[in-house]
């Protein structure tokens, strides 16, 4: 297809299709996604099986982030989210992440050669999923323009509760016979959804009418981007986000586990708690998208960003209620993911509408990148702040993420965002 014949759309016809094909995108995205988190939800029976310290337990989780911004980088530069067919992109990287997250319990282990492999296929895993989420962000705009916040914000939704999934897996005793369930289990069911995404994908999944066809290979692409200030600018408001969102996710379950046992409280409980402070996001990613595209990119970000920040500061001191540390980290659930949507929804706004898929690729791999900071300075911290204090160091990203959303809307681009509503 030409360009023209995706551009001549009247805003006002209704799409056939659309949200059929975004709701089956989102489907795949949430099989798929349990990859991310597979590892790192068993932390607690790798520790008792591996006897593994703290820092190997965050390389559980940097490893994928380290590989999945290797991959994005790759991606961005060669153009693949805009050369290759998104279904097939899907597809094929869902299969190989699967395989590189089966194989853990086959190949890893505890001692020095074993968690080195296990470290080396969660990198491979991390590496694939670049070839899942930014395209999937990709393949929503070519169905969705007046109402982009929205068809992301679903999509990001099933991000997150894909990634919360493998802490529900872990909390369900049926697995094991009782107790925590073994923890290959786990991942082999992971791996088992992702394959049934690629499925969907590759069935199921088509590009929409927006959809611009394959662009040609321009390595500078990426460059320009950066160059971009109004794209800089929703850039840094994403950096800013996440700083918080992963560490956020990969600990705040950690912090649950130890304050339901020191309360003396069951640990199946604290892993469901865990589950749903991460799956709460959906919501807030499916609001935020609805009210984003009516409001404004720029208000629903630096309202989400000042309540999760918040509950960076104040959620420590509750560590020795539960239940209040519970709503308070549900609360925080909905709002650190309520915002990612509304960055990439900005940047597919903001940028080359040829190049959307590659520039969605660099925000999400610098993204990532930043997290392996957070992601490593909790457990480094916590022996000396304890739960209580440690994850006030997450709270200056909100402030710079807010910074730069405010400043963003001062230019005269941002009325390229939301229909004009910045």
């Amino acid at each position: 297809m030409t360009d023209t014949a995706h551009i001549d759309i009247d805003p006002g016809t209704p799409v056939p299709g659309k949200w059929r094909q975004v709701g089956l995108l989102a489907l795949a995205e949430t099989l798929a996604m349990g990859l991310w988190f597979s590892a790192s939800a068993v932390v607690p029976q790798l520790v008792e099986a591996w006897r593994i310290d703290g820092g190997q337990q965050a390389w559980l989780t940097m490893s994928v982030q380290l590989g999945f911004v290797a991959g994005a980088l790759a991606s961005a530069v060669l153009n693949l989210a805009d050369r290759v067919p998104t279904p097939r992109l899907f597809a094929i990287c869902a299969v190989v992440g699967a395989l590189a997250n089966g194989a853990i319990p086959l190949l890893g282990g505890g001692d020095t050669t074993g968690f080195g492999i296990t470290i080396g296929l969660r990198f491979v895993t991390g590496a694939t999923l670049a070839g899942v989420y930014p395209p999937g962000m990709k393949l929503v705009a070519t169905w969705c323009r007046e109402d982009r916040g929205l068809g992301i914000g679903i999509l990001v939704g099933a991000l997150t509760l894909g990634s919360a999934g493998p802490h529900l897996v872990n909390a369900l005793p049926f697995l094991g016979g009782g107790g925590m369930p073994p923890w290959p289990r786990v991942l082999l069911v992971a791996s088992g959804l992702a394959v049934a995404a690629a499925a969907v994908a590759t069935t199921t999944l088509r590009e929409g009418p927006y959809a611009r066809g394959a662009a040609p290979f321009d390595p500078r692409v990426a460059g320009r981007a950066l160059a971009h200030q109004p794209t800089r600018l929703a850039n840094l408001g994403y950096l800013g986000h996440m700083w918080e969102l992963y560490a956020m996710w990969a600990w705040v379950p950690m912090l649950l586990l130890a304050a339901y046992d020191r309360a003396g409280w069951s640990p199946i409980a604290a892993r469901v708690a865990g589950f749903a402070v991460v799956a709460a996001g959906a919501v807030g990613c499916v609001a935020a998208g609805a009210a984003a595209d009516r409001l404004g990119r720029v208000r629903i970000t630096t309202w989400s960003l000042a309540v999760s920040g918040s509950c960076a500061i104040v959620a420590g001191f509750a560590f020795g209620a539960p239940a209040l540390l519970t709503a308070i980290c549900l609360v925080w659930g909905v709002a650190v993911v309520a915002d990612s949507a509304q960055f990439s929804a900005a940047v597919s706004e903001l940028s080359d509408p040829r190049y959307v898929g590659t520039a969605l690729t660099l925000q999400t791999a610098l993204g990532f990148l930043l997290t392996l900071i957070t992601l490593r300075l909790v457990p480094a911290l916590l022996p000396t702040l304890g739960w209580g204090t440690v994850f006030m160091v997450l709270a200056p990203g909100p402030v710079v993420g807010i910074l730069a959303m405010l400043r963003l809307r001062r230019l005269p681009e941002a009325a390229r965002m939301a229909g004009g509503r910045g």
